[in-house]
């Protein structure tokens, strides 16, 4: 396994050099500062090839996280979305968008866009149209077209590219992007997801008064365990007294907007993206940690919104960002059989990008609606809409004795309901590692020793006798009750393996496949927003009550021999911060005898059912 892993190493290190030299020989580096409209310059650094015999297009990515290294003598070691367009041989352009490292300005977190526009009016909207304008017109050799990419919050200022306008923005493609922040990244259902949100604005968030082409450092938790780190830090309150200071603007901004108000509202690009010109090709992973949200919605937006708009949506077995920097065949324990990113960058992307900047950008680029791969049956497949038409919805019930099945529970002389006792100060880790941080590999986990517990509850079905593929929506729905007044819902949909199962080639000799149980889909719900996300509310103690609890997409086939699993549980640490379980109007104020035990139930008879919403392909 070491030979393995030293031998990929070198491979990667062998391809980096490989690109590094390709670059220096083949393009020619220049900077540039372009002013906006409004007077602020936007540092932006163009990489050009030095053959002039042909006219290229202009890739450009905006990004907030450095167009670096900076000089004109320092060169990036990789340019574009992949080696395989570098190669093919595109202009490419880099910009620090506004307020960031080099370029002037403020910078402010998903700028929201003013929809009707003064002439000195600017958001990032107009900023890209701005660096196009002069994109096309300054650099040399340019053929007048222009498309744009990028991965995460490059993503959302591709996606805020395309209400630019810009005649010669042709194609344009947001990977992961993020889209609306309280469902994308720090929040999932009003849950806040801590580690996430604390360790990217610790270093994120500082102010930069001045451009610079260095960023803040990144925060030393001292020490690798994130659950001890932050159970130790306490109650959300405490995160500015003991280490933020009040310095993270964003954060302040957090604790002042613990609900869906006019405050992230304003910051939700989907209700702009009407009148799509570019054609567009959305690309998210299907383990994305962070923005499968964001891909997701993204795409279902633009096509409900622009009929007559080229929108593909590609899904693919990787974590986040995975299809441009990794092979794609593996993802922590599981294995997809194939190199999917490797098939991706040369098959999908770029066949994409070719056809609208250097084809004659008639007609479509051959690709699906929707190419989606299948991560059980580990297969591509092509699909006419997402989510497909030709599914039937099916309802997986929760029963007892922990039973999960087709069939509708019947009435029961005894209790039905299952219950365990919820306590915040003791809560259900999200992953068995020493991590200080959300792990890219969570979503693929074994669940083995959270299903051991006495506080999550288990349920499944009996050893499938044919493949079940579930494509598309999922919505849990569940009757359940709490002695307190507050709580958070955790569902899990999980893969279990038959204890005959092979071991992965790439597997350590610790991980065993036999009963392996792969987290297939996992979402939370903060349960005060069961009815509303903007006007939260108690639950009353002991009442049964209905939440429901939607799941991400998915295309996932349960092998004959495999048990569909799903797990319920409150807690999620520290991926999820802690519901004191006791209401108080804002839980980043939340003080420690907030935090109580409660009896949580769930409930599984015929007239309060708690079950799954599938669609079955």
């Amino acid at each position: 396994m070491v030979l393995v892993l030293f031998l990929a190493s070198l491979g990667a290190s062998a391809q980096t050099l490989s690109d590094s030299a390709y670059i220096r020989q083949n393009y020619t580096k220049t900077e540039h500062q372009i002013a906006m409209r409004d007077g602020n310059k936007l540092y932006t650094v163009v990489y050009a090839p030095k053959d002039q015999n042909q006219k290229y297009p202009i890739m450009l990515s905006r990004t907030p996280y450095s167009v670096g290294p900076y000089g004109q003598d320092k060169y990036k070691t990789s340019i574009g979305p992949s080696s395989d367009m570098m190669r093919e041989g595109y202009i490419f352009a880099y910009q620090d968008v506004r307020g960031k490292y080099m370029s002037e300005g403020e910078f402010i977190n998903m700028k929201p866009i003013i929809a009707k526009k003064g002439k000195k009016d600017v958001d990032e909207s107009t900023d890209t149209y701005d660096a196009i304008a002069w994109l096309v017109k300054n650099v040399p050799n340019n053929n007048g077209r222009v498309g744009q990419w990028g991965v995460s919050y490059p993503g959302y200022y591709t996606t805020v590219g395309l209400l630019s306008n810009h005649p010669a923005l042709k194609a344009a493609s947001p990977q992961a992007p993020v889209t609306d922040w309280f469902w994308d990244d720090f929040h999932h259902h009003g849950a806040f997801f801590l580690p996430h949100a604390f360790n990217f604005l610790t270093s994120f968030g500082q102010p930069r008064p001045q451009p610079s082409p260095t960023g803040a450092p990144r925060f030393n938790h001292g020490t690798p365990d994130g659950y001890d780190f932050f159970m130790r830090m306490g109650p959300l309150s405490n995160a500015n007294t003991l280490y933020l200071k009040n310095n993270v603007s964003f954060w302040n901004d957090m604790v002042q907007h613990p609900n869906y108000d006019s405050f992230w509202q304003a910051m939700n690009i989907r209700p702009h993206l009407k009148n799509i010109k570019p054609a567009v090709m959305v690309v998210g992973g299907w383990y994305d940690a962070e923005n499968l949200f964001g891909a997701l919605e993204t795409y279902k937006t633009i096509e409900k919104n622009n009929s007559k708009a080229y929108n593909t949506l590609v899904m693919g077995p990787w974590f986040h960002g995975g299809w441009a920097r990794s092979t794609g065949q593996t993802l922590g324990s599981i294995s997809f059989s194939q190199k999917t990113s490797e098939f991706y960058r040369p098959n999908i992307e770029a066949k994409f990008f070719r056809h609208y900047l250097k084809g004659n950008g008639k007609g479509t680029p051959g690709l699906p609606e929707a190419y989606m791969y299948n991560t059980g049956a580990n297969q591509w497949r092509e699909f006419a809409a997402w989510p497909p038409k030709d599914t039937q919805e099916r309802l997986l019930y929760f029963g007892a004795n922990g039973n999960l099945s087709f069939e509708k529970p019947a009435a029961a002389n005894g209790p039905c309901f299952d219950e365990f006792i919820s306590d915040p100060n003791k809560p259900v880790p999200f992953t068995e590692e020493t991590a200080i941080g959300m792990t890219r590999e969570y979503m693929t986990d074994d669940q083995r020793f959270a299903g051991r517990r006495p506080d999550v509850l288990v349920y499944q079905t009996n050893v499938l006798t044919e493949d079940l593929t579930l494509a598309g929506e999922i919505l849990s729905a569940l009757n359940v009750s709490t002695s307190g007044s507050d709580a958070d819902w955790v569902v899990k949909l999980i893969d279990v393996y038959p204890d005959t199962a092979t071991q992965n080639p790439h597997n350590p000799a610790k991980v065993k496949m036999g009963g392996y149980q792969q987290m297939v889909r996992s979402e939370v719900l903060r349960g005060r927003f069961r009815n509303s996300y903007e006007k939260p509310e108690p639950f009353t103690p002991n009442q049964v009550t209905a939440v429901n609890v939607p799941l991400q997409d998915l295309l996932h086939t349960f092998k004959k021999g495999h048990r569909i699993m799903v797990q319920v549980q409150s807690t999620w640490f520290p991926l999820v911060d802690r519901n004191p379980q006791t209401y108080v109007p804002n839980i980043y104020e939340a003080k420690p005898e907030d935090f109580k035990k409660a009896t949580h139930r769930v409930y599984h008879n015929p007239q309060q059912p708690s079950y799954l919403k599938v669609k079955v392909l």
